[in-house]
């Protein structure tokens, strides 16, 4: 082998063991090239939304399907290039066409490798010695493996997607279209009636684990973004974590004990937490931000909510209020940092407060 095909083989090895890592082990973190060729195709919309105006939000809505047709044409680019340096130095000896001169420049070498690797085939030039159909064979088994693979694996990251979005949309639709927690719990428990809430936060429970595994096995997910903050991971990430903080502080804790103290109660914060964390460690989010939320804001909140609960019907007790502070500059920082990433500003997240 000359030090072209080394080389080449070495390109191909990196491409594959790159889309190995990406579709088949399958974790967030995880991959040689694709998470950062990603975060470069990211950044770069981020960019051209920034010079969008008032488009912004539509142009950072294109960032996941221009993510996938570009990642699926670096693969493809990469094992070319990679079966293309392979190819080269046998293009007129164990590889030429079937009749007439054989072309040897690099050009006509991508031609061939894009054959070879095609399921598809074609061309007129073939393989003419035991070493060369070896390759030939490998680069069809390859060709026809990857996209195989690659197909599978868009079919999973959109199912995916659609899981999270029904879950943002059942969370949306328990505020009453409102994005707000405090709504959210006033229709849990009506009238103060606390005995079918933990079923239902339950459900939501088993919908957040699978959306959170869903992030971890498939990170393009990250990249999906909708113009509706409604869809925001960080939208209903705040609502969840905003409803189970004022489970804990603003409701009755005698009258409502059982919901209180519910396992629902505690895998949403733990799964919540758990998803922004993992989202913080893998993508490209913001700084962790200094302590910007004032208390006499978290305050205000406080008794907003308090003030629906209480119109509602839903008793309340009032030394909460401390305890909600506290509770909640423990997990909105994690809010804000994944929030911009995505083009999203604390007033869409935060609707209590934007009113």
């Amino acid at each position: 082998m000359t030090f072209e095909q080394v080389v080449g083989a070495a390109l191909e090895v990196l491409f594959l063991a790159d889309i190995f890592l990406t579709v088949l082990y399958a974790r967030a973190g995880t991959g040689l090239l694709a998470p950062r060729w990603n975060r470069a195709m990211w950044a770069s919309l981020r960019g051209a939304a920034r010079l969008s105006g008032g488009r912004r939000g539509a142009v950072l809505s294109l960032g996941g399907p221009l993510i996938v047709i570009s990642l699926i044409g670096f693969w493809s680019l990469g094992l070319t290039v990679g079966a293309a340096l392979v190819i080269h130095p046998e293009l007129g000896t164990a590889i030429r066409p079937s009749s007439g001169e054989a072309s040897t420049d690099f050009v006509t070498a991508l031609l061939v490798a894009g054959n070879s690797l095609s399921i598809v085939g074609g061309g007129d030039y073939s393989p003419h010695t035991t070493g060369t159909r070896l390759l030939y064979l490998l680069h069809s088994l390859i060709g026809s493996s990857v996209l195989s693979l690659v197909l599978s694996y868009l079919v999973q990251v959109y199912s995916a997607l659609r899981e999270r979005n029904a879950l943002a949309l059942t969370v949306h639709l328990m505020t009453g279209s409102t994005g707000e927690a405090a709504q959210m719990l006033a229709r849990l428990a009506p009238d103060g009636d606390c005995s079918n809430a933990s079923s239902e936060l339950g459900n939501l429970a088993r919908s957040l684990a699978a959306t959170k595994e869903a992030h971890h096995f498939y990170p393009l997910l990250f990249y999906f973004r909708f113009e509706e903050p409604l869809y925001a991971v960080s939208r209903f990430s705040f609502v969840l974590l905003d409803l189970v903080t004022l489970i804990e502080t603003a409701l009755d804790q005698t009258h409502c004990a059982s919901l209180v103290r519910s396992g629902p109660v505690t895998s949403l914060r733990d799964g919540t937490l758990l998803l922004l964390d993992m989202l913080s460690q893998s993508f490209p989010v913001a700084s962790s931000p200094n302590d910007t939320s004032e208390t006499s804001h978290l305050r205000r909140s406080y008794a907003a909510a308090t003030d629906t609960l209480a119109r509602a019907g839903v008793p309340t007790q009032g030394d909460g209020i401390e305890s909600y502070v506290a509770d909640r500059r423990t997990w909105e920082p994690r809010v804000e940092r994944v929030a911009p990433a995505l083009g999203y500003t604390m007033d869409e997240i935060d609707r209590r407060s934007s009113r």
